[in-house]
């Protein structure tokens, strides 16, 4: 069996869900550090174009987007379940608006300017720079919109008095009873908030959601070991993709096996990603391509959240 190689960054908010998630489910995997900002061209020969992180690679399989990540995790391990039973519904719709209504807000706040000023203290003006103005390329061109600072603020309190509500109702330890990936994608946001004094009180304000963040935290990182990108492209050399899903689905748009199509997120981090349709299912889309450095490989992305279009050859 393949290894799990995680390619993410330490103060990436999603790479600590990922993280996050591999120590509830108690695995082990490798870890492959990438470069915060662009150009990362040892991770895009494997993803065809795709940039934010993390990334998920078993092989010659590449998973992006942590929601994917997700369901290939439970694939990996089903217990603890990630989508318990009778709460996939709900638990997955949670996760979907703290990955992305309360990250904004998190982000907006996490980047004015007092929080700025100390979150990058030590690095040099050029360096906040070119991080800035790889922020702006990331969010260019998608859906996604940066939510003024004055209205996160405005708006945060009603966010965590309703999580602060629900924790304190709620008869077990987590938001929904027993842990789900509800829990793990609100934590993402609420851990970048907390990394400095600036911004951790918005956090630490409200004692039911400090006590509950503290258990999800409990989790722990699971068990890693250092690999080096360099490593990691050869696996995916040597490696055979796994078998393609057999779900039977006809994709509502008409997209069908062995089209060349681009495949993009529709947020932000916008990359197109050309290649081979494989596989169209009602959570997944798969393409093939092939890379002199990373060679064959499939390249896996949720549904929600990407749209597929004809490659115009």
């Amino acid at each position: 069996m393949s290894e799990l190689i995680l390619h993410h960054y330490p103060t990436s908010p999603f790479a600590e869900k990922a993280r996050l998630l591999l120590g509830f489910k108690g695995l082990s995997w490798r870890s492959v550090h990438i470069s915060p900002v662009m150009p990362k061209p040892d991770l895009t020969a494997l993803t065809g174009g795709y940039r934010k992180t993390p990334v998920l690679q078993v092989g010659a399989d590449i998973y992006c987007d942590t929601a994917l990540i997700a369901r290939r995790l439970e694939q990996e391990k089903s217990t603890p379940a990630l989508f318990p039973l009778g709460q996939e519904a709900i638990t997955r719709t949670f996760a979907a608006w703290a990955d992305s209504v309360v990250f904004a807000h998190a982000v907006s706040l996490v980047f004015q300017p007092e929080s700025v000023a100390v979150r990058f203290a030590k690095l040099p003006p050029e360096a906040i720079k070119a991080f800035i103005a790889d922020r702006t390329a990331l969010f260019s061109g998608g859906s996604a919109t940066r939510i003024p600072a004055e209205l996160a603020r405005h708006q945060w309190p009603a966010i965590m008095a309703r999580l602060e509500q629900q924790l304190q109702r709620e008869s077990g330890d987590f938001l929904f009873g027993e842990p789900s990936i509800a829990d793990f994608s609100l934590a993402h946001p609420l851990w970048f908030l907390k990394a400095t004094p600036v911004t951790a009180p918005l956090v630490d304000a409200y004692p039911a959601v400090s006590a509950w963040l503290g258990r999800v935290f409990g989790f722990g990182h699971g068990t890693s070991s250092d690999m080096s990108s360099e490593q990691a492209l050869e696996v995916a050399r040597n490696a055979a993709p796994a078998a393609l899903p057999e779900e039977l689905f006809v994709d509502p748009n008409g997209f069908k096996a062995g089209q060349q199509v681009t495949i993009s997120a529709t947020d932000y981090g916008v990359d197109p990603v050309a290649g081979e349709l494989l596989f169209t299912g009602s959570e997944e889309l798969i393409l093939r391509r092939t890379d002199e450095r990373g060679g064959s490989v499939h390249v896996h992305f949720p549904r929600f959240g990407f749209r597929i279009q004809p490659q115009i050859l």
